[in-house]
């Protein structure tokens, strides 16, 4: 029974209070004593199981109030309720204590039954505030498993709707996960500037476009065999056909974020939003809306630059793979017309780390440049 006691510290100069206060005490808690500040920090210092501490205002060497300030300060002990024991003549020590941390006051001379149910009132207000806490663990517990349950889901919704694409258009072989990285490693690059900071400024948002990039092309797989597969260019019916493609994957998206809601609705929406725009063009000529400059979602700007990039290195059925240097300078052409000219300025600017995520990615064979 005795190792269950709550431990109480009595801090008091005068043997009368602290006779008193053990007799009123001793047969439900442990008791500790210290008779002036410096041996009450040093109980302190060699007790972690203080309960709760009576401290006195008035003794010798450090006072009350300091003891009071140094304990607040302290991260292991600013939790221990601190009661003080004040004469009646010391309301302005009460009120001291009160705005610095206290949590009650006794006055002298002492009453015995006033000292217990102040006692018990105040450890039962701590044992309900560490059964809370250890409640809200349990809570943040259970969140952070149902987030990563949830964060797993979307990866493997997002995995099975990726290899249905890529199995009806295998030419595009690592294209996915590279433009996933380009991606990323560019919207980093963009974070601080001022026009991207707020739509870039938490990492969830980096994260969320990351995993929804490969869906870029999802709509592919509405656009029949002897087009998607052709292996030659393509006839101007026929591109018109391939290009519906872009509205087919931000349709689909776009249903399946209006049948959701909370964090599974916002994730869908970057997904949607390169889905639908990922070919618009910052002069208006691209497709399925024509939308113009900053109509664009940043996403799908931030896309637009990831995919051509990785075409133009790529080999097509359509074209070889130009290197890096020529793949460079064809994309400074479409500065201000095909691309967002700043985020198009950030990655020429940094145009070595893209080629490395190339390298890193490449398909192993001689469809991606060396």
């Amino acid at each position: 029974m005795t190792e269950t006691r709550k431990t109480i510290l009595i801090v008091d100069d005068e043997a009368i209070n602290i006779r008193l206060l053990r007799e009123a005490l001793k047969e439900d808690y442990r008791l500790l004593v210290a008779t002036n500040g410096e041996k009450a920090l040093r109980q302190l210092e060699v007790h972690d199981d203080i309960n709760l501490v009576l401290l006195d205002v008035n003794m010798p060497g450090i006072s009350g109030i300091q003891v009071l300030d140094i304990i607040k300060k302290n991260p292991e002990w600013q939790n221990i309720p601190i009661i003080f024991v004040t004469a009646m003549d010391q309301e302005g020590d009460e009120a001291d204590g009160l705005s610095r941390g206290a949590v009650d006051y006794i006055t002298k001379p002492i009453s015995m039954a006033i000292v217990r149910a102040r006692v018990g009132s105040q450890l039962l207000v701590q044992q309900a505030k560490y059964e809370l806490s250890q409640q809200n663990k349990i809570l943040e517990q259970r969140v952070a498993e149902r987030t990563k349950e949830i964060s797993e889901t979307q990866e493997v919704i997002i995995h099975s709707l990726t290899s249905l694409a890529e199995a009806r258009d295998k030419e595009t072989g690592k294209h996915i996960l590279r433009t996933q990285h380009y991606v990323k490693s560019l919207a980093n690059l963009l974070r601080p500037h001022p026009l991207y900071q707020d739509y870039l400024a938490e990492d969830s948002t980096i994260d969320a476009i990351f995993k929804t990039a490969p869906l870029h092309d999802i709509g592919k797989v509405g656009i029949p065999d002897n087009i998607l597969l052709k292996p030659g260019k393509l006839t101007a019916e026929e591109f018109e056909i391939m290009k519906t493609h872009a509205q087919l994957g931000g349709e689909a998206m776009e249903k399946a974020q209006l049948s959701l809601s909370g964090n599974g609705a916002h994730f869908l929406k970057y997904a949607k939003e390169i889905a639908y725009s990922h070919h618009e063009k910052w002069d208006g000529s691209g497709y399925p809306k024509g939308l113009v400059g900053e109509q664009i979602p940043i996403s799908g700007r931030l896309m637009a630059i990831a995919d051509v990039y990785d075409a133009l290195i790529s080999v097509r059925c359509y074209k070889p793979a130009f290197s890096h240097e020529e793949s460079v300078e064809i994309m400074v052409k479409g500065r201000g017309s095909h691309f967002d000219p700043i985020m198009l300025d950030h990655f020429i600017e940094n145009s070595e780390l893209f080629r490395a995520i190339a390298i890193k990615y490449a398909d192993g064979d001689e469809s991606t440049e060396k």
